[in-house]
């Protein structure tokens, strides 16, 4: 791996745990789906703009608008609106670990249900998971975290993992910013939808408002999803996804230092145990490649 990738990679694991931290504050000013579909609009417009400047075009194979609209409804409108939802009542910190163990989750479903054959190593890190994730859940319940919260990030999670799977492979072909820009736009009308269905508008200007909108919009909305690709067209999807193994440990960093959420030593022990979970997941999967 080169020193270019491991810098991108480290750009690319800040941006994306920063994202819980900006989030929890949003939601303290807005209506979560409401704000969330606003991201998305502009975050999308500025994406295909983007990429018509770039050449780019709308003219995407059928395997590329088939994962535009997958990735778009349950990872942009299930995962984050779920998780925007949830954190009007949890941490940003808690939400930013059940997100992490994604790759956890992708590995243990394409060995049980893909046919994907996965090493002792990769099923150590499987177990660890487990472990890490009950040491901190037992830790957070008996002080009280709402379960709806929780239950709310895990159903996110796991639309995260399934968008994962089936569109693995789909969006090569070129015009990759097109189809990010397209994504964000198709998670925006699903989450507009489910707004109007469901939310009360709610806005109460700030500048702690102004701040974190503008910055998911851009840093984690944006920016980190085209990192995201440049780091997988540089290192293949397998290894680019090794870096997920530092988000435990920024996310509660994160949201320590901004949101100044307390963190207890089952909750550090948790997250070691977490992140070491996902990084044997991912170097297992690795060698197999």
């Amino acid at each position: 791996m080169d020193i270019r990738a491991i810098l991108a990679g480290l750009v690319f694991v800040i941006m994306w745990s920063s994202a819980f931290t900006s989030a929890r504050i949003i939601v303290e000013y807005a209506s979560p789906l409401w704000a969330l579909s606003l991201r998305y609009l502009i975050s999308g417009l500025l994406g295909v703009a983007i990429a018509r400047a770039l050449g780019q075009t709308f003219r995407l194979t059928p395997a590329q608008w088939r994962a535009t609209i997958i990735f778009g409804v349950l990872q942009n409108a299930l995962y984050l609106g779920l998780n925007f939802v949830a954190m009007q009542t949890i941490e940003a910190s808690l939400a930013a670990i059940i997100a992490s163990t994604m790759p956890l989750l992708v590995g243990f479903a394409a060995w049980a249900f893909m046919g994907e054959r996965l090493r002792p190593l990769g099923m150590a890190g499987l177990l660890a998971g487990v472990v890490g994730v009950f040491i901190i859940m037992s830790a957070r319940l008996n002080g009280g975290v709402d379960p709806t919260g929780v239950l709310l990030c895990g159903l996110g999670v796991m639309a995260l993992t399934a968008a994962t799977l089936l569109v693995r492979g789909a969006t090569s072909g070129g015009n990759f910013l097109m189809i990010v820009g397209l994504q964000m736009l198709a998670g925006c009308a699903a989450l507009a939808l489910a707004a109007l269905l469901f939310e009360t508008p709610r806005f109460e200007p700030s500048w702690q408002l102004l701040f974190a909108f503008t910055y998911t919009c851009l840093v984690p909305g944006l920016a980190a999803t085209m990192i995201w690709f440049w780091l997988v067209n540089r290192l293949g999807a397998t290894r680019a996804a090794t870096f997920h193994f530092l988000n435990p440990f920024f996310g509660v960093a994160i949201a320590a230092l901004l949101l100044a959420e307390p963190l207890g030593a089952r909750d550090l022990i948790g997250v070691v145990i977490v992140a070491l979970g996902i990084l044997a997941v991912q170097i297992s999967r690795q060698k197999k490649t």
